[in-house]
């Protein structure tokens, strides 16, 4: 089915759409890493469980907006949802936005979600009050580049110093003593051992991701991501590097990890966490130190990465390894009503 506004046209995405809205997502977002195989996908096979929807808005045959909109299973309400909505700077103003949401908010008003959450840049914060949603939290978007990179002697999968950090939307696992940069050689890292993504198993991350995963920052109180959905989301991601995603062993069992997602030379930082009863040791500075060593090594030119602004110890870490700030987004919820 086929909306009509004044200024443009809005329908289902199709998988021939791909590429044209990887374009207009670094326009909107030029930090943000989601290839067309990645998008493709998402569009032809959403993941379980969401009842995702995508819409894509057109004027004169050109990509100008799209939305999507889903359940996340996440959260511990599952009357929770999400709304990702992007813009074309050069056509909005003109209704495209608001189309958009209406259409977002409708779909998950039928699926039965109550509240929904949109990230909005500083400048589109008042358009997105406007329309019944207030503002959250913040999350600051940063950048390193990789051109040379060398965050220390211990280099390739050596659990050499204890350099490495957390980063992602779930950042903030590893602060306190971990993030030191005083920690000297080996410490806290004896019989650790490093592994890249590839020689691990997928059940094992998961749980290692699972227990990490417990205190992360957000918007509403959640609950373990349901396998299918990691599966979907982690382990099947077509841009997951599995050569420069670093995995860090005690025994035999991962405690620590740094993933990265790739397309072409750009890369995101997708979550880099310690499990808690490993945390204060240095891994998630080692492993993701390891991690962006494999990943400058194989030609990514830029990584990027996202820190919610309340955890001060991570962004420390960041700017110490060189990463520079970027850019701001602000979660905004709203309910839903009928």
């Amino acid at each position: 089915m086929t909306a009509v506004t004044a200024y443009s046209s809005i329908r289902p995405a199709r998988s021939d759409d791909a590429a044209a809205l990887v374009a207009l997502r670094c326009s909107v977002y030029p930090y943000l890493v989601r290839g067309e195989e990645t998008t493709r996908r998402m569009i032809l096979s959403p993941p379980p469980g969401e009842d995702r929807i995508f819409r894509v808005a057109e004027r004169d045959g050109e990509t100008v907006g799209c939305v999507s909109a889903f359940r996340d299973p996440r959260s511990a309400d599952a009357g929770f949802g999400r709304i990702a909505l992007h813009v074309h700077p050069s056509h909005r103003g003109r209704g495209i936005g608001t189309a958009l949401l209406a259409e977002a908010a409708a779909h998950l008003r039928s699926a039965g979600v109550r509240q929904a959450s949109v990230w909005a840049l500083p400048e589109s914060v008042e358009f997105a009050r406007a329309r019944g949603f207030d503002v959250s939290r913040e999350l600051r978007f940063s950048a390193l580049d990789l051109a040379g990179f060398d965050a220390g002697p211990a280099a390739g999968f050596e659990a050499g110093p204890a350099a490495g950090f957390d980063a992602g939307p779930a950042a903030g696992f590893d602060a306190g003593p971990a993030a030191g940069f005083g920690a000297g050689p080996a410490a806290g890292t004896d019989g650790i051992r490093l592994l890249p993504l590839r020689e691990v198993d997928g059940q094992a991350l998961y749980e290692a991701d699972v227990a990490a995963a417990t205190d992360e920052p957000g918007d509403v109180p959640s609950q373990p991501t349901p396998y299918p959905t990691w599966r979907y989301e982690i382990w099947e991601e077509p841009g997951l590097d599995r050569d420069a995603s670093t995995v860090a062993l005690a025994d035999g069992v991962i405690v620590s990890f740094s993933l990265l997602l790739r397309d072409g030379d750009r890369a995101w930082s997708d979550m880099t966490a310690t499990v808690p009863e490993h945390r204060g040791r240095g891994l998630a500075r080692l492993v993701k130190t390891a991690t962006l060593r494999r990943a400058a090594a194989s030609g990514i030119r830029v990584a990027y990465t996202s820190n919610d602004e309340s955890n001060a110890p991570m962004l420390a870490v960041n700017a110490r390894l060189g990463y520079r700030q970027i850019a701001t987004q602000f979660s905004c919820l709203t309910t839903l009503t009928d």
